[in-house]
């Protein structure tokens, strides 16, 4: 079993009402990547970065069974560059600046040893990028899951809905929900963006949950309560990680497994929130996000006897 993980590696400057961040490591590659060799390697990332990205860090991730095959290392250029303030809430955010650098032209290869992989997630890129990922694939893979955001759905609609029905699952948050399918009850946008190719739709929730819809199905997760939400960047793809993780771990994409992989990624995202960038899916131990998900479990675990 093998995953392959397509997206950004990049460096993040993030405020939040805690606190500055200074310089760190971010992407949505990075973070998914983080997440998901906790339960399934090796994985195969493709990504692309400058030559100030840290050695160091390339390293921790191989470390952790991540093939860097795929990682394209543009020596002369710079990476990636996100730089964000949150506002109390810490659901509303603020980007301050964004340098595309080597993302501008990037065109993913996907290497000879990453064919056949049976799991694929693609992060929020283009829906041009994430296209040319799937054309490039010899057999298809059991799964595709695939992330994206409001604009592209501003900017690149045809291209995004020729993707759409590529693609197994959709993970997006309630807003973009709403906009991509023009519905304001999420029931009724699931719905409606099911029709669209998607078998599979999550609807991230941040700290209200997720919901997993399927057919006439609907599975929700909650979040789980924290005291501090330290820094939510990275959250949501950490929550893909996680799910996409455990499902190529257990090779089973049914409804049921997907909701259980939906509680693993809620888990996971809740170790993300609770310091700045990777710092805790980094040093996360298998001990805690057992831990964690068995309050999961605890959360909404109720009997109930009808009289």
């Amino acid at each position: 079993m093998s995953l392959t993980v397509v997206g950004t590696m990049a460096f993040d400057e993030i405020e939040t009402p805690f606190g500055k961040s200074g310089r760190i490591i971010g992407g949505s590659a990075t973070y998914i990547a983080w997440a998901a060799s906790n339960f399934v390697t090796p994985i195969n990332q493709v990504s692309v970065i400058g030559g100030d990205f840290p050695e160091s860090e390339l390293a921790a991730l191989k470390a952790k069974g991540v093939a860097m095959d795929g990682v394209q290392v543009k020596k002369d250029e710079k990476t990636f560059y996100w730089s964000g303030k949150y506002h109390m809430d810490m659901n509303t955010r603020d980007s301050l600046a964004t340098d595309l650098n080597v993302l501008a032209d990037f065109q993913p290869v996907i290497p000879e040893s990453y064919q056949g992989s049976e799991f694929l997630i693609l992060g929020n890129l283009t829906p041009q990028v994430q296209m040319s990922v799937i054309d490039q694939l010899k057999e298809r893979p059991k799964l595709i899951v695939m992330d994206t955001m409001n604009f592209w759905m501003e900017v690149a609609l045809d291209d995004l809905l020729k993707v759409l029905k590529r693609v197994d699952v959709l993970m997006v948050n309630d807003s973009e929900a709403r906009q991509l399918s023009g519905e304001y009850s999420l029931v009724k946008a699931a719905r409606k963006i099911l029709t669209m190719g998607p078998r599979y739709l999550i609807i991230k929730k941040g700290e209200h949950g997720a919901l997993l819809f399927h057919e006439n199905h609907v599975f929700f997760a909650p979040a789980m309560p924290l005291d501090d939400v330290f820094d939510p960047t990275g959250a949501g793809d950490t929550f893909a990680g996680g799910f996409i993780g455990y499902l190529a771990k257990t090779r089973d994409i049914s409804f049921e497994n997907m909701k259980t992989a939906i509680i693993v990624g809620s888990a996971m995202a809740s170790f993300c929130v609770e310091q700045f960038g990777t710092g805790r899916i980094r040093e996360v131990s298998k001990e805690e996000i057992h831990s964690r998900i068995d309050q999961f479990v605890q959360l909404v675990n109720f009997d109930i006897d009808l009289v």
